[in-house]
């Protein structure tokens, strides 16, 4: 592919025009991608990166059929949605398909951000209040309405980021979190925080709109809620006349292998009132949505004020997305998120028995976080280890990031596509980064007992290759046939599915 300009000249007119607030993957030696086929992407020299984290491709970059429908519907039509087009009615019985029967209203729009954005405003019309429970460490979208209900961003602002009408939650995190694996009941206990803060907020004068929440938490460090902690706080927030948001933005669309729906590892008897949707909607077209039930809709069209998107639900957007759903189907995906992320999952449930920064591995399908620690009993975080660890991965021309409160979790989110050759390349990888890390930084096991070793060389946070520790102490804690196939040009193979945990 011909580039207009070099890597150089393209960082150089990045930093002229582009605003300095948008920051580039790997700052120090961003990568510019110029192609990009399946899970890999291609760099300006030809170099191919095993691209891990992009939810965003969820079928696969590039993917033929998702081209040929965005083409086909090109050169007929893209226009507004006040002129009837079946692909707009087609696609939202498609897609409420999908939801329980009570989630049968579409509003569509462009992205995830307008996506939640547009749930408050429904939460709020129907509520007739205001307020809004958000979850600690929560991410939801980048205009103010939810800079305002993330605390994943407005923590960043200081005292003044958290606004009067916002009430933050524990996050429901059973490794790290105040309630814990050991404790008897952790849905429970994190609902009855909710709870609290419903009482405290009525209290004060104060009304509940919403309760809104990420089916499982992303930037929040790749945490998968208790089952049955939605309905428990669904109950909570229904008797305080709020509605309860569903954030699918990151972790829909059979990305959990079993349910199509993240919010549907709760049970059956969990229902939302309001789904929100985005990133893998449209393979990377940029198309999102809001699902919510008929009477909440109504509410909103009685107060008089026309809701009206001029790109959401356009033609173009909806071929495309009718052609993701198709493809998920097609090339059973959901198959494939329960398989591979097994298969992914029990590789690094190995590491963690081998690997004492390893602390915990949590996932579901193709959405896995591994934890990394300084300390299994204190749970210390590695945050420069993580960073450590990414770039050298980088090096090795595999693409993965390190999110969380702590930054020190390392985020599986790759295409659906990814494979069994794929996870067994990348774990192989982290195993030897994990092995020289640890020699490197003095951490040694013998017989499950910790040591403490002082090291004298120096770990920049940048990830970058010179290493250095202080005195650590560290626990050794022993942790606890599919084919696939992607049609992309890597090899197929067959591997065992020893067991299906999804």
């Amino acid at each position: 592919m011909t580039e207009i300009y070099s890597k150089t000249e393209t960082l150089e007119l990045r930093r002229k025009h582009i605003g300095p607030s948008c920051k580039v993957f790997f700052a120090k030696d961003p990568i510019k991608i110029v192609h990009a086929r399946g899970q890999y992407m291609f760099d300006e020299n030809g170099e191919k990166y095993l691209d891990c984290i992009n939810n965003v491709a969820h079928v696969g970059h590039s993917h033929p059929d998702v081209i040929k429908a965005a083409v086909k519907q090109m050169e007929l039509l893209n226009t507004n949605s006040r002129f009837l087009h079946d692909n707009l009615v087609q696609y939202a019985k498609r897609l409420t398909a999908t939801l329980p029967e009570a989630l049968s209203v579409c509003y569509f729009v462009n992205s995830g951000s307008e996506a939640n954005d547009l749930a408050l405003r429904l939460a709020r019309q129907y509520s007739g209040h205001q307020d809004v429970i958000t979850l600690d460490h929560a991410y939801h979208g980048h205009v103010t309405s939810l800079i305002d209900i993330s605390p994943y961003k407005f923590n960043q602002l200081g005292k003044e980021g958290k606004k009067e009408f916002v009430h933050v939650a524990p996050s429901p995190d059973i490794y790290r979190g105040k309630f814990r694996e050991d404790h008897p009941d952790p849905a429970s206990a994190y609902a009855d925080d909710v709870k609290k803060i419903i009482e405290e907020a009525h209290k004060n004068g104060r009304k509940i709109a919403a309760f809104i929440a990420e089916s499982m938490q992303s930037c929040g460090g790749q945490v998968i809620p208790p089952a049955g902690y939605f309905q428990k706080v669904a109950e909570s927030v229904h008797k305080a006349g709020g509605v309860f948001i569903a954030d699918e933005v990151q972790v829909g669309f059979g990305r959990v292998g079993k349910h199509f729906w993240g919010f549907q590892l709760q049970g059956e008897d969990f229902v939302p009132d309001i789904v929100t949707m985005g990133k893998p909607i449209g393979n990377g077209h940029p198309m999102s949505c809001v699902v919510t039930t008929r009477e909440i809709a109504e509410a909103f069209g009685a107060s008089g004020l026309e809701y009206f998107n001029t790109f959401g639900g356009n033609p173009v957007s909806c071929a495309i997305g009718l052609t993701v759903l198709d493809i998920i189907e097609k090339e059973d995906l959901q198959g494939n998120a329960i398989c591979v992320g097994n298969y992914l999952t029990e590789l690094l449930e190995e590491q963690k028995e081998k690997h004492p920064l390893v602390g915990d591995v949590r996932g579901v399908g193709l959405f896995i976080g591994v934890d990394l620690v300084k300390d299994r009993q204190k749970k210390t975080p590695a945050t420069a280890e993580a960073q450590h660890i990414i770039y050298k991965l980088k090096e090795r021309r595999i693409l993965l990031s390190a999110d969380g409160p702590y930054r020190n979790i390392l985020k599986f989110k790759p295409p659906m596509c990814f494979s069994m050759e794929d996870a067994k390349f990348v774990v192989d990888q982290i195993d030897e980064l994990l092995t020289d890390l640890e020699e490197a930084i003095g951490i040694r096991t013998r017989n499950g007992l910790s040591t403490s070793v002082q090291c004298k060389r120096k770990m920049p946070t940048d990830g970058s290759s010179q290493l250095e520790c202080i005195s650590e102490n560290f626990s050794h804690i022993n942790g606890s046939a599919c084919r696939q196939e992607n049609g992309f040009g890597a090899e197929n193979h067959t591997v065992p599915c020893k067991r299906i945990r999804t």
